[in-house]
């Protein structure tokens, strides 16, 4: 053995456990291993679980709350046009750098794969790509990051798009990305869905798009999306992002769509902080939460995980270090998870759900002997008091590596 992790908690077991690490995998998980190692970690009872999975972060765009003016309305049309004054002064080492910061944040953080989402448009060209791009290989020792060529512009009213969105697959991104609603009129949102379907055929790259991230009812792209999905034959290669829309449907309608999208095997992703900040900011009371039906997609069957989304950026500009533990707190209050087994589905979906999500294969994940030992040593005792108290990653093990560690001391100070 190489590395040693004693008296481990695991989830779904009732005695602590011993793991033996061989190489870059996981070779045994038992009680009271014989072998010894070179290195060996006592966890004391701690949970060790899987490394995180980010399935929806945007490295490109983070942190420039940073520099840029106040989004004063708090609304998401606000926080695209800053976005495009800063967009137009963009440079390559200075999203690199951006991003670079946010990666050491998720790594500390327990992740070890990440999802970005980078604005491929004509204001900013490929020059958001070339910067998250570079911070990718200058980080790979440490972590994973998949890249989504994302035009949040849309395709059809910024006229180039279509094709720098090609550009950007052969350059190096690894699915193609999409914001349908942003077109002009539902027409050109199904066409713009069509677009992204013939760009992913001809690079055989997976989907994920942003959906309906708005309180609009009237906004219906998701379910055009799930039919394509099934009439592509790509059941299982598509993500839908936000989907706040599906929230504010007609219970008869949003049952109707939530089939179809198990029926297409699209996974879900839901972004509680930052629609929680940006949906419903004008209503007046009761305002709506704006976050998509998670415990009605779970109970139907369809795969979800929940991403941080934005860090410090004009849509979320105070909030975001990168860590799944806070986004599962904020995703659980949300959508009102609260009994015993929610908070076991909550670390579901950063951890098999994710995982699922950016289809990695089952046998190399997990807690279980053949796996890659990309493990969390993390300083509670259960899922519960990881989430209540945000707890230090004491361990972050990617491939066998130790690739990170985190101490927190307190101490209270009495007179008597």
């Amino acid at each position: 053995m190489d590395l040693i992790i004693r008296n481990a908690h695991v989830r779904g077991r009732e005695e602590v456990v011993d793991i033996g690490i061989l190489g870059e995998r996981i070779a045994h998980v038992a009680p009271h291993l014989k072998e010894h190692a070179p290195r060996e970690i006592d966890a004391e009872g701690m949970l060790v679980a899987p490394t995180f999975v980010e399935p929806h972060i945007h490295l490109d765009k983070a942190l420039i709350s940073e520099v840029v003016r106040p989004n004063v309305s708090g609304t998401l049309s606000e926080a695209i046009a800053i976005t495009w004054d800063k967009k137009r002064t963009y440079t390559v080492e200075e999203v690199a750098a951006r991003a670079e910061r946010v990666i050491e944040w998720a790594v500390q953080h327990g992740t070890t794969l990440l999802r970005s989402h980078v604005d491929v448009d004509t204001i900013g060209g490929l020059t958001p790509l070339k910067g998250v791009t570079l911070a990718r290989e200058r980080y790979a020792d440490l972590c994973e990051v998949q890249i989504v060529a994302f035009p949040q512009e849309g395709i059809l009213q910024d006229p180039g798009t279509e094709d720098l969105l090609r550009q950007a697959m052969a350059a190096g991104a690894d699915l193609v990305g999409g914001m349908p609603h942003n077109e002009r009129t539902p027409e050109d949102g199904r066409r713009h869905i069509d677009i992204c379907f013939a760009i992913a055929k001809e690079f055989n790259a997976d989907i994920d798009m942003h959906v309906d991230e708005t309180d609009d009812p009237s906004s219906r792209t998701l379910q055009y999306l799930a039919a394509r999905t099934i009439e592509e034959g790509y059941q299982g290669r598509v993500t839908a992002g936000h989907t706040c829309a599906l929230a504010a449907y007609d219970a008869t309608y949003r049952a109707k769509v939530i089939r179809l999208l198990r029926q297409a095997d699209v996974q879900m992703v839901a972004n509680a902080g930052t629609n929680l900040m940006l949906q419903g900011r004008l209503d007046p009371m009761p305002i709506r939460r704006g976050v998509t039906p998670v415990k009605e997609l779970l109970a139907a069957g369809v795969n979800v995980s929940y991403g941080q989304d934005c860090v410090k950026d004009t849509f979320y500009p105070t909030w975001g270090q990168a860590d799944p533990l806070e986004v599962g707190l904020i995703t659980a209050h949300a959508v009102q998870f609260t009994m015993p087994q929610d908070i076991e589905t909550l670390f579901d979906m950063p951890t098999a759900n994710a995982a699922r999500l950016l289809r990695l294969p089952a046998q190399d994940y997990g807690v279980r002997e053949g796996a890659i030992a990309s493990l969390n040593i993390i300083a509670a005792a259960n899922a519960a008091e990881a989430f209540r108290t945000r707890a230090d990653r004491r361990y972050v093990i990617r491939r066998g590596r130790i690739v990170a560690e985190t101490v927190t001391t307190r101490k209270v100070h009495r007179t008597l």
